[in-house]
């Protein structure tokens, strides 16, 4: 199971992001575990979440659902600045 980070910026706080049901709602039927995240100490703007995702293909589709734009929107990432990197191993 690969280990990702997606990292992005938002703009409803830190505090709002953190706080959000809306990962473990939209990730947990997936089968994504071990959710966790992160806030630059200094740029409040920034934020990644560090997750162990069972299927990358299934997560890339259910990215470009508009579930995934709902959360999004209510968490208040910015979702051009989405970056996601996989886990590899040399």
């Amino acid at each position: 199971m690969p280990t990702i980070i997606g990292y992005h910026n938002i703009t409803k706080g830190a505090k709002h992001w953190l706080t959000s049901p809306k990962r473990k709602e939209f990730f947990g039927p997936l089968g994504v575990t071990n959710i966790r995240t992160f806030v630059d100490p200094q740029d409040q703007t920034r934020a990644a979440v560090m997750m162990d995702v069972p299927d990358l293909e299934a997560l890339q589709a259910a990215m470009q659902s508009k579930a995934a734009a709902d959360a999004m929107a209510f968490d208040g990432v910015l979702p051009e600045s989405l970056v996601i990197l996989v886990e590899t191993k040399a």
